[in-house]
């Protein structure tokens, strides 16, 4: 886990992937919150539940999201640079629409419960797949 050097650089891009005790039960239990609050959240939106009664699962879903993401950064910042992490910031976008077009609002959560299932059961070599070619080099930022 050491840095390239006391840099910016070597702080976001670590050689080693930094780790630390629990981290493992911790995204554990950040996913799993997130995909329960998630579910109620989408499920809120198909039967047509009144948003008063859907905002503590968006807040909970976005908390446990928000989470999840810090973990991944704190390991690494290659994980923005991948697949995965790309994948993530494509579901943010899609949800940053849902205000804008509200009445699509189902089919735009659909695609986003999509990208989440696929982008989390493809192979580890595609999750971590390098969308910018230097980085598959080995050339560190």
């Amino acid at each position: 886990m050491k840095p390239v050097g006391n840099d910016l650089k070597g702080i976001l891009f670590p050689l080693e992937k930094r780790k630390w005790r629990g981290s493992r039960a911790a995204r554990i239990t950040l996913r799993t919150i997130h995909l329960l609050s998630f579910s109620v959240l989408f499920g809120g939106h198909w039967f047509g539940l009144p948003r008063t009664e859907l905002a503590v699962w968006l807040y909970l879903t976005v908390f446990t999201g928000a989470g999840l993401m810090t973990l991944e950064l704190y390991s690494s910042f290659d994980w923005i640079l991948q697949l995965a992490g790309t994948l993530v910031l494509l579901k943010l976008a899609i949800l940053i629409l849902t205000p804008v077009f509200w009445e699509h609002r189902i089919a735009l959560l659909t695609i986003v419960m999509i990208i989440g299932s696929v982008g989390s059961h493809m192979p580890a070599a595609l999750r971590h797949f390098y969308l910018l070619p230097f980085r598959q080099t080995g050339f560190r930022p």
